[in-house]
């Protein structure tokens, strides 16, 4: 109790922190709430509407006058006959769903190879320092396009799209942490560490890794933005699941039909206005633990 009270605490002084977990909560109740009235088990056609409609509360068929069931369609639909509501929904769900698991494996991924490279050195240390200093210069982008394109979207799912985003999210994170820990291993905890006889891995895994846990926390959501962008930058050039209605899927539904020239507003707002808020809340939640690892940003009690 005590232990919640003090986060709770904390979290007032950090507002940045505070509001992005908050907006984290809400899109989670979104997903999960929202999922509750689409399942597919009992509707096997769960994003089937009447095409072009815009948000309402009461829609009626024209084929129906007296509409004793009117259907509510608050998000509208598109031009394909897809409830927009269910596609926020899912659509949410898959885009995370890419961001965490692409962002996740690149984190894992790096912080091994960050750790392992700067704590033994040698010509370990140099074979994956060169291999990170130039695969940095590589476009990740490009090289993912050309993966993309080569396996096509019938081939394509979203945990595939996640771990194909993944294979160059771990470039970042291994660096960064790699320049961390060459400063950690020479300080006076990890010199006892090793007096004391711990073994190599012990000494990462018990003394130097636990104090890197909030930069380690910063680095995921940094690694989970990147992971974003990427699953954007690729549905938006029609590469990736276009059967699943991711919101990189969307967006590019929209560009290629013009919905906006056809007045189809709420087709773009959707998409776009569940964007802004995922990457303003990865944002804060940046901000949030940028200022929970570093003492000199840290705000005084």
């Amino acid at each position: 109790m005590n232990q919640l009270l003090s986060i709770l605490q904390y979290l007032r002084r950090n507002k940045s922190l505070a509001l992005g977990l908050g907006i984290l909560v809400f899109l989670t109740l979104f997903t999960v709430v929202g999922l509750q009235f689409i399942d597919r088990k009992v509707d096997p056609y769960p994003l089937a509407a009447p095409a072009s409609i815009p948000p309402t509360l009461s829609y009626c068929p024209r084929t129906e006058p007296d509409c004793p069931n009117p259907k509510a369609y608050p998000f509208g639909t598109d031009a394909q006959g897809r409830d927009l509501f269910a596609v926020a929904v899912t659509g949410t769900w898959m885009t995370l769903q890419i961001g965490f698991l692409a962002g996740g494996i690149g984190l894992v991924v790096g912080t091994f190879l960050g750790f392992t490279s700067a704590f033994y050195g040698g010509l370990y240390d140099a074979v994956i320092r060169l291999s990170v200093d130039v695969l940095l210069t590589v476009p990740g982008l490009l090289v993912l396009v050309v993966i993309a394109s080569s396996l096509g979207d019938k081939n394509i799912t979203v945990t595939g799209m996640g771990l194909i985003i993944s294979l160059l999210a771990w470039r970042g994170p291994a660096r960064v942490i790699r320049s961390q820990v060459l400063s950690m291993r020479e300080r006076s905890y990890v010199m006892m560490a090793r007096l004391n006889g711990m073994s190599n891995m012990a000494i990462i895994f018990k003394e130097m890794m636990p104090n890197l846990l909030p930069y380690l926390g910063a680095s995921l959501v940094s690694a989970v933005t990147s992971a974003i962008f990427a699953s954007m930058g690729l549905a938006a050039l029609g590469l990736g699941p276009l059967r699943e209605p991711t919101l990189g899927v969307t967006i590019y539904w929209v560009i290629n039909q013009s919905a906006f020239l056809r007045g189809l507003w709420w087709w773009g707002a959707v998409p776009i206005t569940i964007v802004a808020l995922v990457f303003v809340m990865l944002f804060l939640i940046s901000i949030g633990l940028d200022e929970l690892a570093n003492p000199r940003v840290r705000r005084a009690r």
